[in-house]
């Protein structure tokens, strides 16, 4: 992911996700990942509350994440920007949506897992203060078993 600003005319603007924006997340999640997240799963962060945001560029969703809280820590569940509109500062826009969130409710520390073969990602974390906390083993599906995960964790 670059730091990059998106180069449209329109600014990217972030506001909380409504069950209106579930197909346009669900279709992001789809072509963002070999084993994407169900609708349902999407449903049910927002129904539990979870601080849930999409980023949208002049009307157009591009990208989402959601954030759980609870007892002074964070754990970014998802973050995702549309493969197409990646690479444009779009990602470090919603992640410094959950970082202010964040702050506002003097979270402590933040965590995360990541594929330890998504660079990009575990790049934006990097810059970001996220550091190596562990693995988590045969965290995540492939299509030929499973991969572990990097737990990545940032005092706020």
């Amino acid at each position: 992911m670059s730091a990059r600003p998106e180069s449209t005319s329109a600014a990217p603007a972030a506001r909380a996700m409504r069950p209106a924006d579930l197909d346009a997340v669900v279709g992001i999640e789809q072509r963002a990942y070999e084993f994407p997240w169900s609708r349902s799963i999407f449903q049910d962060c927002l129904m539990a509350g979870y601080y849930c945001q999409v980023l949208e560029v002049a009307g157009v969703l591009v990208g989402y994440a959601i954030l759980s809280t609870a007892a002074g820590e964070a754990h970014i569940l998802n973050l995702c920007v549309a493969p197409e509109r990646q690479r444009h500062g779009l990602g470090s826009r919603l992640l410094d949506e959950l970082l202010g969130y964040a702050t506002e409710l003097h979270v402590e520390r933040m965590f995360l897992e990541v594929r330890p073969t998504n660079a990009a990602a575990i790049k934006l974390y990097s810059r970001a203060g996220f550091e190596r906390l562990g693995l988590r083993k045969a965290y995540y599906r492939t299509a030929t078993g499973r991969e572990d995960a990097v737990v990545l964790v940032r005092t706020c």
